[in-house]
C-alpha cells in the first residue's frame, strides 16, 4: 500500500513546517511531535519521508555511505572495494521500544563467527538510519540506557562499538524523530534538550477540519493508488520546494537584528545555555529557504519561536501558564 501524502494532512501546521524544516536542514538538530493518539503523528512522518527525493549511496554498503564522502570515515569502504554509487530511498528506520541494546547499536555477527570462524559486525539501527531518519513512537517510555546510548550518538554523529573482542566506529547521523503522549510520562531533559523543535498536536475542535481528515482518511483506505495519483502534483510541488530550499539555504543572511532578537527573545524566557539561539538561528534561516526569502526577517522568527523554544523552559512555579503562553508572551514583548 503506498503512502499516504504528506500533501493531504488536514491541519497540523506547526507538526508539518517543523518537518519541512527538519527536511531542508537535518543540521537543526531533529523533531519532537507530542500530543493527542491519533492526531496524523506517525502517519505525517513517514509521509515526508517518502516525499524525498531519492539519494545516492554505495552499493553494498550497510551505513547508507555518501559516494562523495571519505571511505577511512566507514568500515566497510575502507576495506578498498570499488565504491559504485546507486539511488535509493531516504531511509525511516523505527525504533521499538523494548529494542536491545545489541539491536540499536549492532553486534557480532554470530552466523559468521560460527560458520567461517571470523569475527564480523552485524549493523543495528543506527547503521540502517544514517542520512535518514530514526523515528521513535512513544519516545518518553524508551528505557533510559537507550536514552544515554541515543544521546552520545547525536552528540558525536558516530556509533562507538566494543562487543566480544571487536571494536568499530561507523557513521551515524540521522534526524531524530520522536513522538509521544504527553500524559504517558514526560521524556528525560537531556533528551529533550536534543531535539532542535517540539511541536504540540492537538484533536481539531472544528466539525469542518474533522470532517475533511475522516473523509481523506477514508478515501485513501478505500482506494490508495487513486487517492495518492489523485495527489501527485502536490507532492511534486511539495518535493520541487523541498529542493529549492536546500539549493538555497546557504546563500540566506541572517542579519544582526534578527541575531539580537533571538538573544533578547531567549533571555526573556531565560533559557540555559545558547543552544536556544542557536536553534532558532538555524530553523529561521531553513523557512526563509522555504519561503524563497534571501534574508531572516522578523515573521520567520515569530513564525518558528514556538516549537524552537517551549521545550527549553525552565519551570516557574509562580507562573501556572503553559510553555506555549510563556513564549507568546515574550514574543509579544521583545517584538512590539
Amino acid at each position: 500500500m503506498p503512502t499516504f501524502p504528506f500533501s493531504a494532512i488536514v491541519g497540523q501546521d506547526e507538526m508539518r513546517q517543523a518537518l519541512l524544516i527538519a527536511a531542508v536542514d537535518p543540521a537543526v538538530g531533529g523533531v519532537l511531535v507530542f500530543g493527542d493518539r491519533g492526531t496524523g503523528k506517525s502517519t505525517a512522518i513517514r509521509a515526508l519521508a517518502a516525499l524525498l527525493p531519492p539519494m545516492r549511496a554505495v552499493v553494498g554498503c550497510p551505513y547508507n555511505c555518501d559516494p562523495d564522502s571519505p571511505a577511512e570515515s566507514c568500515p566497510h569502504c575502507a576495506e578498498g572495494a570499488p565504491r559504485k554509487s546507486h539511488k535509493k530511498p531516504v531511509p525511516v528506520v523505527d525504533l521499538p521500544l523494548g529494542a536491545t541494546e545489541d539491536r540499536v547499536v549492532g553486534t557480532l555477527d554470530l552466523e559468521r563467527a560460527l560458520g567461517a570462524g571470523v569475527k564480523a559486525f552485524e549493523p543495528g539501527l543506527l547503521a540502517r538510519a544514517n542520512r535518514g531518519f530514526l523515528y521513535i513512537d512513544e519516545v518518553n517510555l524508551l528505557e533510559d540506557h537507550l536514552v544515554d546510548l541515543l544521546l552520545d550518538v547525536a552528540a558525536s554523529g558516530v556509533n562507538t562499538v566494543e562487543r566480544e573482542g571487536l571494536s568499530l566506529r561507523h557513521p551515524a547521523r540521522f534526524v531524530l524523530v520522536g513522538s509521544g503522549n504527553p500524559e504517558e510520562g514526560e521524556l528525560r531533559p537531556q533528551l529533550l534538550d536534543r531535539f532542535g523543535l517540539a511541536c504540540e498536536v492537538a484533536t481539531p475542535k472544528d466539525i469542518p477540519t474533522r470532517i475533511a481528515v475522516v473523509r481523506a482518511r477514508d478515501a485513501y483506505e478505500r482506494d490508495p493508488e487513486g487517492f495518492c495519483a489523485a495527489r501527485a502534483g502536490d507532492e511534486r510541488k511539495i518535493q520541487k520546494r523541498i529542493l529549492l530550499a536546500r539549493e538555497r539555504l546557504p546563500s540566506v543572511t541572517v542579519p544582526d537584528a534578527a541575531l539580537e532578537r533571538a538573544a533578547r527573545l531567549c533571555l526573556a524566557l531565560g533559557t540555559d545555555g545558547l543552544r536556544g539561539e542557536l536553534t532558532l538561528m538555524r530553523t529561521a534561516r531553513a523557512l526563509a529557504a522555504l519561503d524563497g526569502a534571501e534574508t531572516v526577517t522578523d515573521d520567520h522568527l515569530r513564525r518558528i519561536a514556538p516549537a524552537a523554544l517551549r521545550h527549553r523552559l525552565r519551570r516557574n512555579p509562580l507562573d501556572e501558564s503553559g510553555s506555549t503562553a510563556r513564549v507568546e508572551r515574550a514574543l509579544a514583548e521583545v517584538f512590539a
